[in-house]
């Protein structure tokens, strides 16, 4: 492993005191120092500090190579931290990493919680959105936030998505001489001077959070009405089959509602959209699911912009297929792609019949009715038959 320049050691409010000899060792033996304001306070590490750069980027420590560094996070430096985003650009030799007990692990501490039954995350940068997909009755998880303000704010945003009962607990400085643990419930927050590096553990009560299955209610999208209606979405999520990290190309995305639950099922997605109006609807299922890390929305014709998209693991045109489309994806896409298409035209049913004519595949009929006021009895109210044919490449 050759002697590493760089030293990445996870620091926590216990001081100095608290790092154990080797971390110790590694930090007075640097030259340059590289940490956050209260770090290099902490560490009194004196001239040898250098704060991190607003924005925030490596190429500062990078510059030093040929020195001794030393990096202090706070705790895990692979979790959250700053760790992750140096070694991208240091070979296996340069570097050494001295981890301590992260924020997550000592709240769970605190707390009394297992860390295989609870979820963690970093929302120091990260909208409270973000957190939507894990909504779940009775889920418990911790959040770090970025400042004294921000549990305040959690709080009312838990509150607006119906889980005001959610029992939170504030979590101040862990691990030293000033830490401050504090509880209540998301409806009565009125908790004040929170110190930062500040955490929250959240238990959520019954109720709450979105079904895990496919086909979310149709209320819960912002929509002019071209939408995937939610029978259908189930359908085609059924064909397009969804996995982490896959990405799907959304062909006329109308409201992104295929693609928005096809990122909360792990995925993520590009929807291709000509009408503005739409786009700012599609924006705005992006903005209120939290999922602006994994969806994005490109407006204009698909066929003069897939060109320029990373290739896709699966693709939906949703109506208004043509054949030199088809043709086009055929040509380009890679093997293994999944291709599903919806028609409620004769013109695009024909179109898609012939298609599983000549390249196979599965093609599906179906006919959905729903239970409607008959004057003062009921009937069956019939949607337009939608053909769906699946075909992988």
């Amino acid at each position: 492993m050759g002697d590493p320049w760089l030293s990445i050691i996870g620091f926590g409010e216990d001081t100095l005191d608290g790092l154990p000899p080797a971390s110790r060792a590694a930090l007075d033996a640097a030259e340059v120092v590289f940490g956050g304001p209260r770090h290099l306070d902490l560490a009194a590490v004196g001239d040898r500090g250098r704060p991190w750069p607003v924005p925030f980027s490596t190429a500062p420590v990078l510059a030093c190579r040929g020195q001794r560094v030393a990096v202090l996070a706070s705790g895990d430096p692979f979790w959250h931290g700053a760790g992750g985003s140096l070694v991208r650009d240091l070979a296996p030799g340069e570097w050494r990493s001295f981890p301590a007990p992260s924020t997550f692990t000592r709240a769970a501490s605190a707390m009394g919680w297992r860390m295989e039954e609870i979820t963690c995350h970093g929302l120091h940068a990260a909208p409270l959105a973000r957190l939507r997909a894990v909504l779940a009755p009775r889920a418990r998880f911790v959040c770090l936030l970025r400042d004294g303000d921000a549990p305040a704010e959690l709080a009312a945003w838990l509150t607006a998505q119906g889980a005001g009962a959610a029992e939170l607990t504030v979590l101040e400085r862990l691990g030293g001489a000033r830490e401050r643990i504090r509880a209540t419930r998301a409806d009565r927050f009125d908790l004040a001077d929170i110190a930062a590096p500040v955490a929250v553990a959240v238990a959520l009560p019954d109720g709450v959070g979105l079904p895990r299955s496919s086909g979310l209610q149709d209320d819960l999208f912002a929509s002019d009405g071209q939408i995937t209606k939610r029978p259908v979405r189930a359908l085609t999520l059924s064909a397009l089959g969804p996995r982490p990290g896959d990405l799907l190309w959304d062909i006329g995305a109308g409201s992104g509602s295929v693609s928005v639950e096809y990122c909360l099922a792990g995925g993520r997605a590009i929807a291709f959209e000509q009408h503005a109006a739409r786009v700012e609807n599609i924006r705005r299922n992006i903005t209120d699911f939290g999922i602006d890390h994994r969806m994005e929305v490109r407006q204009g014709r698909a066929e003069d912009l897939i060109a320029d998209a990373p290739p896709p693991d699966a693709v939906f045109i949703g109506g208004g297929a043509k054949e030199p489309l088809l043709e086009t994806l055929f040509t380009t896409l890679r093997p293994g792609t999944r291709l599903v298409a919806n028609a409620v035209t004769l013109e695009t049913e024909a179109l898609l019949t012939q298609m599983h004519g000549r390249r196979g595949g599965h093609l599906l009929r179906a006919e959905l009715s729903e239970a409607a006021p008959l004057g003062p009895l009921r009937g069956w109210n019939a949607a337009r038959p939608i053909v769906q044919w699946s075909v992988t490449l």
